[in-house]
């Protein structure tokens, strides 16, 4: 009874909660996620940034004590997912070219893929590989996009393991480092979940940004 009580909570949980994904999954969870989110396309809609500095938050004594993650764990899937699906996207972007986008009718998911389509020409294979790891949608359909493309698939794999990296470990070390600093701080948690998804976009804005300033110095020169 006690199993199928749990089961039924599982399958009860809300994928676009954090805090719901977190309780029924915990580490192992997170790691699902971040396959999910960045490997497969149907995972565009899944909370990777929330769901990273939510689950630092709750390796800290300061937050919610009927839920605690292991900080060491957690940081080992948050990458094993991140990487693995990136590197799982770029490979079904090379066997199925553009075919699985073709025949997908949600918009939110045809505009990254354009976005993602931009970042690859603006910015070269590198760049827009690390940056696209902070772009909601845009880390979803940027890989199989690099694979459809023809990116090389030693530049891919270097330049999504750094800029995976950075991303997943800086966000989960993100919110540990404010939850072990600020008591209480989970009350504070739509808020600053709001604020983590702002900043994580901008190395992307200082990007375009800086190629916009570039562009303007090159008319005027020419």
């Amino acid at each position: 009874m006690t199993t199928s009580v749990h089961l039924a909570t599982q399958l009860a949980v809300n994928v676009l909660d954090a805090r719901s994904l977190l309780a029924a999954f915990g580490v192992l969870g997170v790691g699902v996620v971040m396959f999910a989110e960045t490997g497969l396309l149907v995972g565009f809609f899944l909370p990777g940034d929330s769901l990273l500095f939510t689950a630092g938050l709750l390796c800290t004594g300061s937050a919610d004590q009927s839920l605690h993650l292991s900080l060491g764990p957690l940081l080992v899937s948050a990458a094993v997912g991140a990487l693995a699906g990136a590197q799982f996207g770029f490979l079904l972007g090379r066997k199925a070219g553009g075919a699985l986008l073709a025949r997908s009718r949600s918009k939110r998911l045809l505009e990254g893929a354009q976005r993602a389509e931009e970042l690859l020409e603006r910015y070269g294979h590198a760049k827009a590989v690390v940056l696209a790891r902070f772009v909601p949608v845009v880390r979803t359909v940027l890989n199989p996009m690099a694979g459809a493309l023809g990116v090389p698939a030693r530049t891919f794999t270097i330049w999504q393991v750094a800029g995976g990296l950075v991303w997943s470990l800086g966000l989960t070390l993100g919110g540990y480092a404010l939850g072990s600093s600020i008591p209480n701080v989970d009350r504070y948690l739509l808020p600053l979940v709001g604020l983590i998804v702002v900043v994580s976009l901008l190395p992307l804005l200082a990007e375009i940004l800086r190629s916009r300033r570039a562009a303007r110095a090159q008319e005027e020169r020419g």
